[in-house]
């Protein structure tokens, strides 16, 4: 009598029809024991440029991926040829679990969000101080993204020499979130070890619309052969032109850290965000929400939040920082 075996179905092998000597093909996948980790440093038309013990290595992904995404940062396992010699091609047979994911929509009606960079620890929001003007708004959007993502904020000011960063500071010193202020003459000094400091042992992505200097700042943290392109600014607009036209991950020079540079951004769109996740960047506020009615927007008459920063758990320039932050997903950035 023919036993039946528990350890396989029908769907476990199949035969194609009407094809004379096809093999039977397997759903089960290989463990690739012998896989190496890489760490995926740019993605370009379907192909991967990754670093593997110290090697560049341009890879595709493997076909047992399926449509899973492979994004800047992602620390993936690879097989083939990890040579990194000219026309060679290895494959991303697995995509390791993401500590941390950052997205956004193109708008704030888009309903399908972007992951823009994995695995980073820190947003750096870059904003020039004059020529092109502030944007609070967009680096209120960014804000919102990094909590959203579980990333620790930092903005850098640039271009000092036009504008002071005073007013600027003020509107954000309750979220007590690091900051640096150079320009490009400091850059050129003992700007760039600032900022480095700042970034040395993390994985930290550079967000900003363009003509901020964003570029300029990336090639005073990276060593010279890595390096990139950058263009001119408008003096009547104020806009650059995108000098990036995609996420990069670049060695820090003299720190162990990474950056991660992204094409100038118009818009953060935050339709994927919930905007329950936002308090947790708060741990002052976030107890005091507990008492909250169910679904509470934070800026209710109702809200619970009133009584706790009365009761003096948290100032209130913190609750008003909160309340500002939530807002932007149902305000235009130019409001």
């Amino acid at each position: 009598m023919r036993r039946y075996d528990r350890r396989s179905d029908e769907d476990d092998i199949r035969v194609r029809p009407g094809r004379r000597g096809s093999r039977p093909r397997t759903s089960r996948r290989p463990a690739y024991e012998d896989a190496v980790e890489g760490f995926v440093i740019t993605v370009d038309r379907g192909r991967l440029t990754c670093v593997v013990d110290g090697r560049t290595v341009t890879a595709v992904k493997a076909r047992e991926l399926g449509r899973k995404g492979v994004v800047v940062g992602d620390r993936v396992a690879l097989v083939g040829d990890l040579s990194g010699d000219r026309d060679t091609l290895a494959r991303i047979v697995r995509v390791e679990e993401r500590r941390s994911v950052l997205r956004r929509t193109a708008d704030d009606t888009d309903p399908f969000e972007r992951v823009v960079v994995a695995n980073a620890d820190q947003l750096a929001i870059v904003t020039a101080l004059a020529d092109p003007p502030p944007r609070p708004r967009l680096i209120d959007r960014c804000l919102v993204g990094a909590y959203d993502a579980g990333l620790d904020p930092l903005l850098i000011l640039t271009k000092s020499d036009l504008a002071a960063p005073d007013a600027l500071l003020e509107t954000y010193a309750p979220l007590g979130m690091r900051h640096v202020v150079t320009s490009v003459e400091e850059l050129a000094g003992t700007g760039a070890a600032r900022v480095r400091e700042l970034l040395d042992d993390r994985v930290t992505v550079l967000v900003g619309h363009s003509g901020v200097g964003k570029t300029t700042l990336v090639n005073a943290l990276v060593p010279p052969e890595r390096r990139r392109a950058t263009g001119e600014v408008n003096v009547v607009t104020g806009r650059g032109r995108h000098t990036t036209t995609s996420a990069l991950a670049l060695p820090l020079a003299g720190a162990a850290g990474w950056v991660i540079d992204t094409p100038g951004v118009r818009s953060f769109g935050l339709n994927h965000v919930d905007p329950g996740r936002v308090i947790l960047a708060f741990p002052d506020l976030e107890p005091g929400a507990r008492n909250c009615p169910r679904a509470c927007s934070h800026d209710e008459p109702d809200c619970a939040l009133d009584d706790w920063v009365a009761q003096g758990h948290a100032e209130p320039a913190r609750l008003d920082s909160l309340r500002r932050l939530l807002a932007t997903r149902d305000r235009k950035e130019g409001d």
